[in-house]
Parts: structure tokens; sequence; C-alpha cells
């Protein structure tokens, strides 16, 4: 079977899609079929238009300026691609439903699916519910990561996930020091770093020795480095987490590796969405969520005079996580396509 993907970014960029649409791919791949990922070309990937990684094909194309001529540029790029979307047995749009539109009528019986990924922004726009329901309305099937979407975007999902990881080797750390914290991901808003940084500064007053480091890039990253160590992005930030405690982190990829590596992890949220994003997940209680870096630094109080609690929480989230395989995922994906062909 000859599946092509389509994601706005794709490998070698780091980031929980463009390692899903990898995870997957590489899977598929490994049991047979032909996959192609069309992916957006950017000015840090200095690499040929076509390519090929873990037998996956990639095709970059370029899209120019983030502005409303946008969509007519990528229109344009895959009618030159018009071929290869012929080939395909399958079509898998990732989040970006609205690159295909045009051909989903210039191809109504072709197999079109989509993985919506996450939330844009707070508040969310009302044109991007409006996109979210046309995509669902004319893919053929749909796979939502996360179940806040129903909520907020009135979404009806066919398959609800949360990601997956490969688990950690048993000889794992797994006794790191106990006053430390591992942040990673973007360096922005939507990742709360600033947050935490500021419960990190609240501990520090009563624990000294209380150590947090950062791994991630965006546009907060100079602000932070006054106040703390950072290293940019790593391709596998989750060998980090066996030196430190506890794991802060917000992002569903990055909280299911955390507690594959057996750590606690302390998600924090700043709007409504983000709250039933993380709260509405199914090992909310096996992770600390809170909303301030008051809030963020009396639970870690409370983890460290408790280790048995801690305990108890990691051992939770580790049964439930360990059957969130990258295996299931593709799984999943080959239910879908054959449910809803």
């Amino acid at each position: 079977m000859t599946i092509l993907f389509l994601s706005r970014r794709f490998h070698p960029l780091i980031g929980g899609v463009e390692k899903h649409v990898m995870e997957v791919g590489k899977r598929l791949v490994k049991r047979g079929h032909r996959v192609i990922v069309v992916t957006e070309e950017s000015p840090r990937v200095i690499r040929s238009i076509k390519g090929r990684t873990e037998g996956i094909e990639m095709i970059r194309v370029e899209t120019g300026k983030d502005n409303w001529f946008k969509k007519f540029r990528i229109w344009k790029s895959l009618w030159k691609l018009r071929e290869v979307i012929q080939s395909a047995d399958i079509v898998h749009c990732h989040d970006v439903f609205f690159w295909y539109l045009p051909f989903r009528f210039l191809y109504p019986s072709k197999r079109v699916y989509t993985t919506f990924h996450g939330y844009e922004s707070y508040p969310i726009r009302k044109s991007a519910i409006v996109v979210r329901k046309l995509s669902e309305k004319l893919s053929w099937g749909n796979i939502c990561i996360g179940d806040f979407m129903k909520k907020w975007y009135g979404t009806k999902p066919d398959y609800v996930s949360y990601g997956a990881v490969a688990l950690q080797p048993t000889t794992y750390n797994l006794q790191p020091r106990k006053e430390s914290a591992l942040f990673f991901g973007r360096l922005d808003e939507q990742t709360g770093v600033l947050q935490y940084v500021k419960a990190f500064e609240i501990l520090k007053k009563k624990y000294p020795k209380f150590e947090l480091f950062v791994i991630g890039d965006g546009e907060q990253k100079r602000l932070l480095r006054k106040k703390i160590k950072t290293i940019g992005f790593q391709k596998n930030p989750e060998r980090y987490f066996k030196k430190y405690n506890f794991a802060f982190v917000s992002r569903y990829l990055s909280i299911l590796e955390a507690m594959a590596s057996r750590r606690l992890v302390v998600a924090v949220y700043d709007n409504p969405v983000k709250e039933d994003y993380l709260c509405m997940a199914p090992y909310a209680k096996f992770i600390i969520i809170e909303s301030s870096p008051e809030r963020i630094a009396k639970r870690i109080e409370e983890v460290l005079k408790n280790p048995k609690k801690e305990k108890e929480m990691v051992d939770k989230a580790y049964k439930w996580v360990s059957k969130q395989t990258w295996e299931e995922m593709v799984n999943l994906y080959l239910e879908l396509w054959k449910e809803k062909g």
C-alpha cells in the first residue's frame, strides 16, 4: 500500500508532529508499505527537494512566507505532484487538510484522512473551528490527539489518542537527585516555561540546591538565558530525564516520554483550553497539574516530603504509558484506514 502523509513540518526538524509522522512512517515501511511525506521546505533544512530517511520518501515543497497567498502556492506545488497523489492508496493529512482541499474534489474517490494535533492558540478563533469541522466532514475518517477537541472544536473523532513512546531500557537511573527538574519544549507562552522558572525560583529559596535544566528553543530563550542554564533542542531529550527528578512538561508527547522514563510530570496551564487538554487526559491523576508557579512549588514541596506518594504516582503513570507504544499507534492508523475505507 502506498501512503502519502501531508505535514507542515518534518524531519530533521524537531517537534511533536514531526516525531509522530516519523515514528509512524518508519514502522509502516518496516511492515512493507511505501510511505511518502510531502512537507514544507525550511530555511533550517539545507537539503535537496527530494530525499529519503528511515525508508520514508520525502518531498519538500516551497511555500514562501506565511501570508494569505501561501495556500495558493501550496496548491500550485501539489498540482505539480498530482502524479504522487494519484499513485497513493491513502492520503493522510496531519492538521493541514486545507493543503488537500482542491484535490478532494478532483479525486472524490481517493481515500483521505486527517489527524488533528493539539490546538492553535487561545482563545480559539471561530475560523479555526470552521476549518476543523470542514476537514472532519471532508475526510473519510480522523484521529484526534486529545479528547478535549470534542468539547472545544465540536469534532467527532473516530479514534482518540495521546501519542506514543518507545519505552526506556531498564538500565535507566531511577534515583536522580530529588531536588532537580528538567524542562523540555518550545520556549514560548504555550509551554509555560516562564511559570516553571518562577516556580523554580520559589523552590530555590527553601531548597538552595534545587536545580532546573532547560532544553528548548523559541522566542523566550534570550530572556531565560539571564536566569537559568539552557541548551537548544535535542533529538532524543528523553535521555536527559535520567538526570533529573521532576519533568516540567505540558505537551502530550513530552509528558508520555517523561512517564516512560519514570519521572513525575509537572504540567502547567494558563487558559481553559489547556486546562482541559491536560485534565481530560486519562493519566491526569498520575501527574501534577497546576495553574500558577506558587501552586507548582507547593505541590513539589509536598512530594519531596512524601516520597511514597511520588512513587505511587510514577508507577501508575508508567503502567498506563507502557501500553502506548508506537506499534500500537501504527495499528490504530491501519484500523482507521480499514474501517473507514
